[in-house]
């Protein structure tokens, strides 16, 4: 008895370490979901949708308390939306 519980233990700890190092991965953004991130509406140009960009990170940036998840889907916002100019 003493070897199987030794075994689960052992099973649980290695899931456990190897399930650690993966974070969670969010879906990706759509276009107006993106746009709805930014703030920008569906004729902006690139440097409005970079302004907006910009705007919002200074606000929420990790270096200044903010939020590193919001600062990467802000990011992944810009991206998605520079890439379909």
């Amino acid at each position: 008895m003493g070897k199987l519980l030794f075994a689960l233990a052992l099973m649980a700890a290695i899931w456990w370490l190897l399930k650690k190092g993966k974070p969670p991965r969010r879906p990706a953004l759509s276009e107006a979901e993106a746009r709805a991130v930014l703030g920008v509406d569906a004729g902006a140009d690139a440097e409005a949708i970079r302004a907006a960009h910009r705007r919002l990170v200074t606000a929420v940036h990790p270096d200044k308390g903010g939020s590193a998840d919001l600062t990467r889907r802000i990011n992944a916002a810009r991206d998605i939306l520079l890439r379909t100019r």
